[in-house]
């Protein structure tokens, strides 16, 4: 047999390995990726209900959702954390039933210990607004959004720990035809809650912000339904003594989770700082960034959920000791996420236009400002798109290691060490406004993606993956 043959065949076997990684990949995170368009769908239809009742609306109502969101992304880190590790439990023994269910419990623990102080916080928003010098008006408008949102909290925060549950197992299908339902309830709610159709009063920002909660619920009982009515989930019997303690798995989901919720909460406090540098601009200026960010946010999606995937998948194959696995998980994945933001990025550069449309009137003159402005971010919104998908699928990655520590390192020195003080310096010490933020935000995503990746092409070195 000649030498080429030879490399042929033992060639096949890798090739077919990848092969079935990329399969495997893309059956779990297609259902992730649609579960996570439809969940930004739900704040992208509120955006557009407030948006029709006029700038100074929008206005406020970003700044209540970027505020809801901050502290609401800390808690999603921590019911993160609920992933990875019945991941690996079931990469050990894939029949593991005890212990994913006391993992899911603890999750739920955690969610309802973290909601409280959130609730407390977020009932005094105008206040805490009018501290970070927003404009009293628009503060107050905030506040009565939020009265109506923040309720949402603890059933958005019961859905992630379920939809982790049923990721991990790889059935995360269900997941996707309860927030599509969702959507359209929510699109519902908000028509009849904001402009008061079909009887009910018209609540305007109020409105819209119930039907946020009341979508979230729809959310948490309808998955939650799933588990008990699905003979593949009932087994696990989930729900079962939810009072008994674990209390070193809790131990152990703080440990772990912490560090995950740190990392997500450096990054969208980021984000959300950018938002109050907006305010201190123009409402204008403020208005064409809500609609840049929530596209953003929306192209976001994808890599999130393959983030999410790589984390299932990594976690299984170190539950299984496969340090082949892990590779293959790692490397399809972060390639299918930075080839995804690669065409995002031409999009927002070639029809940036098209995409501000579905936010407001191109043809009303008096949105012209604030469409000249979004054209304008969304460019500089293309130029993170790469660096923006290779960061959250590295992190994705690495929690699949159980390693978060590290990167919520990087993510403080990315984002809080260097994206939001150039964005303010740019924007307020150079005089480039709006458009200065935007290239501060680049800078951070941008060195947050090297780290993350570097720290997962150096995981052996590091001793990240067991020796075999």
């Amino acid at each position: 047999m000649s030498t080429s043959t030879e490399a042929t065949l033992e060639a096949s076997p890798a090739r077919a390995a990848w092969i079935a990684e990329l399969r495997a990949t893309l059956a779990l995170g297609w259902p992730l990726i649609l579960t996570n368009l439809a969940q930004i769908a739900l704040t992208t239809t509120d955006v557009i209900f407030i948006g029709h009742l006029g700038p100074e609306a929008l206005a406020a109502g970003t700044l209540g959702a970027n505020l809801y969101f901050a502290f609401l992304i800390f808690a999603i880190g921590l019911m993160t954390a609920t992933a990875p590790m019945m991941a690996r439990e079931l990469g050990r023994n894939r029949f593991s039933v005890r212990d994913v269910r006391r993992t899911f419990r603890q999750g739920l623990w955690a969610a309802v210990g973290i909601t409280i102080p959130a609730w407390i916080v977020l009932w005094n928003a105008e206040a805490v607004l009018l501290l970070l010098g927003q404009k009293p008006e628009l503060a107050a408008k905030a506040g009565i959004f939020l009265h109506g949102l923040q309720w949402g909290y603890l059933p958005f925060l019961g859905f992630i720990v379920i939809r982790s549950f049923i990721s991990t197992l790889e059935r995360p299908r269900a997941a996707v035809l309860v927030t599509g339902l969702a959507v359209l309830f929510n699109a519902g709610a908000n028509w009849c809650l904001v402009f008061g159709h079909l009887g009910f009063p018209a609540l305007g920002l109020a409105g819209s912000g119930i039907a946020s909660t009341l979508s979230n619920f729809f959310m948490f009982g309808g998955l939650a339904l799933v588990l008990v009515l699905d003979r593949r989930f009932r087994r696990y019997r989930l729900f079962g003594r939810f009072w008994r303690p674990d209390w070193p798995r809790l131990r152990e989901l703080l440990r772990l989770g912490l560090p995950i919720a740190a990392t997500m909460m450096f990054e969208v406090t980021t984000f959300n700082g950018a938002v109050v540098l907006m305010g201190l601009i123009s409402a204008s200026a403020l208005a064409a960034h809500a609609i840049a960010i929530q596209i953003a946010s929306t192209t976001f999606m994808v890599p999130l959920a393959l983030g999410q995937a790589a984390t299932v998948r990594v976690g299984r194959a170190l539950g299984a000791q496969d340090n082949d696995g892990i590779t293959r998980a790692g490397w399809v994945a972060l390639a299918l996420g930075v080839g995804f933001m690669t065409t995002t990025a031409a999009l927002m550069i070639f029809a940036p236009r098209v995409m501000a449309g579905a936010f407001v009137d191109v043809r009303d003159a008096a949105n012209a400002e604030v469409i000249t402005l979004a054209v304008s971010f969304l460019f500089w919104a293309a130029v993170f798109q790469i660096a923006d998908g290779a960061q959250v699928v590295g992190a994705g990655m690495l929690r699949g290691l159980h390693d978060t520590r590290v990167p919520m390192v990087y993510a403080a020195l990315g984002y809080w060490g260097l994206g939001l003080p150039v964005s303010a310096a740019l924007a307020f010490a150079a005089g480039w406004g709006g458009t200065g933020i935007w290239i501060g935000l680049a800078v951070g995503l941008a060195v947050v993606a090297v780290l993350m990746v570097s720290r997962w092409s150096r995981r052996e070195a590091l001793g990240l993956v067991p020796k075999l």
